[in-house]
């Protein structure tokens, strides 16, 4: 009896251990915009997957509306647990941190949601500016598309043209995402999946009947293992 559950503990540890990093995210960008008593709210999803990165998509909204009265922020990211929220000159607490807590309540990371406001003239007050700020939130992320991401391994290796089609079929059904092709007298395919299953292609145990040449691990990296997420 207790070696049985001690079997069902080590089993469950290292479960656990495999799947603590997953996460959901956006896989591209999304947008939207409401009108509240005249003034604008455009809001604005992003991928970003580290502060370096955020912060230049923030620069960059910041000069394409540069003319806004606020540009408020909110993002998590997976690596180091790191979450940021700035109201951008508005009332304390009525902008960032009202988003970020939607991208908590959601379970995402690796996001970036900024909200860009035109005053239109009319206060809106502290729970006026909370109910915008988190509107404008939830009708991006409600057009997003999302997926589910772990860390992983990129990969990167050389197939032929006849057996491309049979190689992204078999990749798809072991979860392992393509991310880019580059065409010339054979096909360099670039691809990332969880670290068991890139090794086991790397090997040539993963795929029937296709042999891969100049199998070559890049790196570890966040991967996509499911693109059916749903937030």
């Amino acid at each position: 009896m207790l070696l049985g559950i001690l079997a069902i503990f080590i089993k469950s540890s290292s479960y656990s251990r495999r799947c603590w990093n997953l996460f959901c995210t956006v896989l591209n960008s999304a947008g939207a915009e409401i009108i509240e008593k005249k003034s604008r709210f455009i809001c604005g999803v992003f991928h970003v997957e580290s502060v370096e990165e955020a912060e230049s998509v923030l620069d960059e909204v910041r000069r394409n509306y540069h003319d806004a009265r606020h540009n408020c922020f909110a993002y998590r990211l997976a690596d180091g647990d790191v979450s940021r929220a700035s109201d951008d000159g508005e009332p304390s607490g009525t902008a960032g941190i009202p988003m970020l807590n939607i991208l908590v309540g959601r379970n995402l990371s690796n996001v970036l949601v900024v909200v860009t406001r035109y005053f239109g003239g009319i206060l809106l007050g502290t729970g006026g500016l909370v109910r915008a700020y988190s509107l404008a939130t939830t009708e991006a992320l409600d057009r997003a598309e999302f997926v589910q991401q772990d860390i992983g391994l990129e990969v990167s290796f050389i197939v032929d043209y006849k057996d491309l089609d049979e190689v992204k079929y078999q990749l798809k059904n072991k979860g392992i995402f393509i991310s880019n092709l580059k065409y010339g007298e054979r096909v360099n395919v670039i691809a990332e999946g969880r670290e068991e299953d890139v090794l086991l292609l790397k090997d040539g145990k993963l795929l029937d009947r296709i042999v891969l040449d100049n199998v070559d691990v890049l790196g570890r990296k966040y991967v996509i293992v499911d693109k059916n997420g749903k937030k």
